[in-house]
């Protein structure tokens, strides 16, 4: 699959686009009333599927959809099993979905993805800060 817009190359162009993909998907907050749901920051890693598709210019068709959601969620699941507080962060869980979704999709291979959230974790203060949608 390929995207029409390039993906980042480095761990800290991945951080600065993960910002602008958070501030993306918490423009969803205030529409959460609209389907009966109170929304808030802790809900976005939900999104981070849907965004990345969004920003890498991909069909936001089922299967693609499907694909990033499946490697997302897995692995979330898979990583808070284990006990991993730093998903607490909402922008880290957000981020970690983001990545495992480029993942998914066969965007970024393994080691790019262990690369780019070892540097989200090193960073999580800066990531919160820069993201922060109060």
């Amino acid at each position: 699959m390929k995207p029409k817009n390039p993906v980042p190359e480095t761990p800290e162009a991945w951080l600065d686009e993960i910002v602008l993909a958070y501030g993306d998907a918490a423009e969803a907050i205030p529409f959460g009333p609209a389907v009966n749901r109170k929304m808030t920051e802790s809900d976005l890693f939900h999104l981070g599927p849907a965004v990345c598709l969004k920003f890498r210019g991909l069909k936001q068709s089922a299967a693609n959809l499907k694909r990033a959601t499946d490697a997302a969620l897995s692995s979330y699941v898979a990583t808070s099993d284990l006990g991993h507080d730093i998903l607490d962060r909402p922008q880290v869980a957000f981020a970690f979905c983001y990545i495992a979704s480029h993942f998914g999709l066969g965007l970024i291979d393994e080691a790019t993805a262990s690369e780019i959230l070892d540097h989200i974790a090193e960073h999580a203060d800066k990531l919160t800060k820069k993201t922060d949608c109060e």
